[in-house]
């Protein structure tokens, strides 16, 4: 017999668009705004730390969350943060569609991208590994091996959002974020200088910079750190990252679809695209497509990334804010695990790579 009650429908809840219980009372627009209002603030602060002294605003929007944690037990700021943490994330999600062009991706040539494909796709089994080894979820070892096989925080952010917070809590979700964008800042400052102490080519230290650094502003200054074609090839490398993004996204959400079934199956038999493509997928996807094809005006692709960092910005803030910050602090140093050993999976196998180039 197949179930019935609210826990069907809970293994069918793949990105929170039902609900268990009661339908909660419609919010009016002034109840965003307490919320809204202190992500903003915080948010604008991690810029302005960003700008005049140089770490990721990613970073210092996720420190300066986790240092105002202590307002989330305020029920008024409570749909202000849900609203930037879900709907923004998904809004920043499609507009980093702005960023990609299928002709960046073939301009990479094929050989070069056959190795990046291989490169990925031992960092994100290397997280699954050691999820497994470390005696931790696979959803939180997939979290990390997809955070720092593609772009970092957007893609944490990503994923995040298909995973949902009952496979990866926001405790463990920021110390993804927290382990990536530590990572990526570290890597900007001594891959360039390894790179150099290995004689490597431009082409080489490139694409081992572009393929290895997590976030895509420390990419591609790691890559102009080492000289001006290197950058270059960095960021097509990296751009080529970002765009596997989709395909990434796409196989990630069937197999939640194909996972949240019941005992008899019957979720899995009525499984269709419309279920296994959330609309921000959909909306990227376009983009993308869009980008591609028709030469939009630079005003529109340059706002559109923009605020595609805002919005994750603030997603990023407005989680740090809401997560459990006792519960963070509960986890010891091996849950830093994943992140640590696919960061060191992503620069090994570049490394290897740039020898076959």
């Amino acid at each position: 017999m197949a179930k019935t009650g609210p826990e069907t429908y809970w293994m069918a809840d793949l990105y929170g668009e039902l609900q268990l219980a009661e339908p909660a009372p419609r919010r009016s627009l002034v109840s965003y705004l307490p919320g809204l209002g202190l992500v903003l603030v915080a948010s604008l602060a991690a810029l302005w730390l960003s700008e005049h002294y140089g770490p990721p605003a990613v970073l210092m929007g996720l420190l300066i969350g986790l240092a105002l944690n202590f307002t989330n037990s305020d029920t008024r700021l409570s749909p202000g943060l849900d609203f930037a943490s879900q709907t923004l994330l998904r809004i920043g999600i499609v507009l980093i569609g702005l960023r990609i062009t299928w002709a960046e991706i073939a301009g990479l040539g094929v050989q070069p991208f056959l190795y990046l494909v291989m490169i990925m796709a031992g960092v994100i089994a290397a997280g699954l590994l050691a999820a497994r080894l470390l005696r931790q979820d696979l959803a939180f070892g997939l979290l990390a091996g997809g955070a720092t096989a593609i772009c970092g925080a957007s893609a944490a952010l990503a994923l995040w959002s298909l995973l949902g917070e009952k496979r990866v809590s926001s405790e463990r979700f920021t110390i993804v974020l927290l382990g990536t964008t530590i990572a990526s800042a570290a890597a900007m400052t001594f891959y360039p200088a390894i790179a150099g102490f290995l004689g490597l080519s431009d082409q080489q230290a490139g694409f081992l910079i572009g393929a290895s650094i997590h976030d895509v502003a420390q990419a591609i200054g790691g890559g102009f750190a080492y000289s001006d074609p290197a950058g270059e090839v960095a960021a097509v490398v990296k751009l080529s990252r970002v765009a596997m993004l989709v395909p990434i996204l796409l196989l990630v959400s069937f197999v939640i679809a194909r996972s949240d079934k019941d005992a008899d199956g019957d979720v899995a038999e009525k499984l269709t695209l419309a279920r296994a493509l959330p609309w921000f997928i959909v909306g990227f996807i376009l983009l993308v497509a869009i980008n591609s094809l028709v030469a939009l005006p630079d005003v529109v692709t340059k706002t559109g990334a923009e605020a595609a960092s805002l919005f994750l910005l603030f997603a990023v803030t407005a989680a740090a804010i809401k997560s459990n910050l006792g519960g963070l602090l509960a986890h010891s140093l091996r849950s830093f695990g994943p992140v640590i050993i696919t960061t060191l999976t992503a620069f090994l196998l570049a490394l290897l790579a740039t020898q076959m180039l």
